[in-house]
């Protein structure tokens, strides 16, 4: 990619490095089967449960938006206790800890796939977990989500994805995200 070329990832592209980061992490770290629903685009905010956990994720570098996992409370404690072989039934600091080293895990993975294809860095952001009742949410952007949902059992997992390329004409690489600094010598 040339200094002025704008990155492009066709939704077909994000779908698929979606699909593919969250059967390696469930398989691996999980050991959970998924089956993988029909995606979808969303404009302007992304579909989550009425009530129920999602954990979001900022990236930032040749493309800049937010990477999102969401689930029932009762699937995020089955996911928990997958990772940390032990049981959950209810939402406690252990299981808020676990959705965002999934989230993490799951997005890095996308990340990577990103990086590979856009031959460009992205940086993540630390994750940042809700859970509650009657809540929703949306991007400070009107951008369109692209929507992956899966199927364990029961159970449904939506992940999200809101990218987009960054408009900042003078992002160098190195630190995504932030400005390099400036040295000044006396």
């Amino acid at each position: 990619m040339n200094e002025n070329q704008k990155p492009v990832v066709s939704t077909e592209e994000l779908v698929a490095a979606v699909k593919k980061a969250t059967e390696a992490v469930f398989a691996t770290m999980l050991g959970l089967e998924l089956s993988i629903k029909e995606a979808f685009v969303e404009k302007a905010t992304a579909v989550v449960p009425a009530s129920g956990v999602v954990s979001l994720i900022g990236l930032a570098g040749a493309m800049v938006g937010t990477g999102s996992l969401s689930c029932s409370c009762e699937f995020a404690c089955r996911m928990s206790g997958a990772l940390l072989m032990a049981e959950h039934t209810q939402m406690d600091e252990e299981v808020l800890d676990s959705i965002a080293e999934i989230t993490n895990m799951v997005i890095g993975n996308v990340k990577t796939t990103l990086e590979d294809r856009l031959g460009a860095s992205l940086g993540l952001s630390i994750p940042t977990v809700i859970f509650g009742l009657n809540f929703q949410t949306r991007s400070g952007r009107s951008q369109e989500w692209v929507v992956v949902p899966f199927a364990s059992g029961a159970d449904n997992l939506y992940v999200q994805l809101c990218l987009g390329p960054n408009k900042d004409s003078a992002a160098k690489p190195g630190r995504p995200g932030f400005a390099l600094p400036q040295v000044v010598n006396f």
